[in-house]
Order: structure tokens, then C-alpha cells, then sequence
């Protein structure tokens, strides 16, 4: 779950990504920052605008190269709502997801407001990591 929208200190930071093996450089903990501060949806487009903001010089590659080690890492999970971006979310527990087709947007659904029933059974050797609803939709007319 983000902690309340407020700016997270370095410290905080740091500790949160070394608690998931991850070494803490400088763009490491901006990037993080970032996500957690805002406690939203962001793209990397959205988080490489956002480091650059004031005038720094965090490249794309590096925030692209973070993102996908902290969503390895299970510090952020990686949400695909709209086939031509991915999301990063850092509310790792279940729950799931209303992407709207229109703005872009995408929402918090409680995991105790979707049920899934019915599911197939898993190939020989698998077992259930999770399952992830999306529920795209629109403003009517």
C-alpha cells in the first residue's frame, strides 16, 4: 500500500528499496520517490518528465532501466491497461484495476469488490500467481 501523499524522505526511501535488494543510487531513489510520493498510476513518460523537472539529467534509459528493477523487485507492479504504455503502480497489494479508454486514466478497484470464478485449470507444474482484472470504459453519451 503508498504511504499518505506526502514527499518520502531519502532515508525512507532508501530503506525501501534496500529491503528489496535493490542499491540505492541517487536516480534509483528519485525515481522512487517520486512513484511513492504521488501514490498513483505513472508511466515512464510521466516519471521521466517528472525527475527532469527541474532541470536534472536523468536519462530515459535509466528511468526505464529503474522502473523495470523495481517492478522485478515486486517494489511496483507493472500495469498494461492500454497496449501502447505501461503503467507502474506502487500499490502492490491485490486489487484491481478501471482504465478509462478516453482520459487515459487509471483506477484503484478493491480486490474485495471483484470475484473470478471459473477458471480453467493451470497447465502441469503451475501454480496461480494471481489474476488481474481490468475494466476498461468510457463516458456515455
Amino acid at each position: 500500500m503508498c504511504p499518505s501523499l506526502k514527499v518520502m524522505p531519502d532515508t525512507d526511501v532508501v530503506a525501501l528499496l534496500r529491503s528489496h535488494g535493490i542499491h540505492p543510487t541517487s536516480q534509483r531513489v528519485l525515481i522512487a520517490r517520486v512513484l511513492f510520493t504521488r501514490c498513483t498510476h505513472l508511466s515512464a513518460e510521466d516519471v521521466y518528465r517528472l525527475v527532469n523537472v527541474d532541470n536534472r539529467r536523468v536519462s530515459k534509459a535509466t528511468v526505464y532501466n529503474t522502473l523495470g528493477l523495481l517492478a522485478d523487485k515486486g517494489v511496483v507492479r507493472e500495469v498494461i491497461a492500454d497496449p501502447t504504455r505501461i503503467f507502474y503502480d506502487p500499490n502492490t497489494t491485490p486489487h484491481h484495476h478501471f482504465f478509462d479508454v478516453t482520459t487515459g486514466e487509471l483506477t484503484d478497484i478493491s480486490a474485495e469488490q471483484i470475484h473470478v470464478s471459473g477458471l480453467p485449470p493451470l497447465p502441469s507444474g503451475a501454480q496461480l500467481e494471481g489474476v488481474d482484472v481490468i475494466v476498461r470504459m468510457r463516458a456515455a453519451k
